[in-house]
């Protein structure tokens, strides 16, 4: 089975939580699974679950930063870049290792709109990845020249959203 490239994109809430369904479904079918989450500091509900699944299906994140980008110094955005750089190059020697049959890039275009990696990097990456390896990309605003040579692009947007009620995020459901 030749692998392909899906992104899920878009200013919506549901981006990691379908690239979460697709993992799971390809684990229930005998698929080794790795996500790699950027840009993510804080302990969600998928990982306690994936944590209880063994060594066929792992999430690596680094968790050095709890708080948001635009909330950090000049000298925490430089070593946000060298460990985003460190996640991304981690993700590219798995792929290449042939070890996994699935791997998922979670918020890696948050990553490229912070210009913490070239996207030449991951462009190259998606041109010279094992035939075999299925991956997802995740996050808003993915680049055109990535969904050019994806081959599923979904696009998710919000229609109605309780945080414009007021509700803030809540465990379980938005993590």
């Amino acid at each position: 089975m030749a692998g392909l490239v899906h992104i899920y994109t878009g200013s919506g809430k549901g981006k990691t939580t379908a690239a979460v369904g697709l993992s799971i479904r390809a684990y229930g079918r005998g698929f080794k699974v790795l996500m790699i989450q950027f840009l993510k500091g804080t302990t969600t509900g998928e990982m306690s679950t994936v944590d209880k699944l063994g060594s066929s299906f792992i999430i690596y994140r680094e968790e050095k930063f709890k708080n948001f980008s635009w909330d950090m110094s000049e000298a925490e955005l430089k070593e946000q870049k060298t460990i985003q750089q460190e996640l991304f190059d981690y993700a590219v020697n798995a792929a290449m290792s042939n070890k996994w049959d699935l791997i998922i890039f979670d918020e890696i275009f948050a990553v490229l709109t912070l210009g913490l990696i070239p996207i030449n990097n991951v462009i190259d990456f998606i041109n010279s990845k094992p035939d075999k390896l299925e991956i997802v990309l995740t996050g808003r605003n993915a680049p055109a020249e990535i969904i050019e040579i994806a081959d599923y692009v979904s696009e998710i947007n919000p229609i109605k959203h309780p945080i414009n009620m007021g509700i803030s995020a809540r465990e379980g459901i938005e993590f």
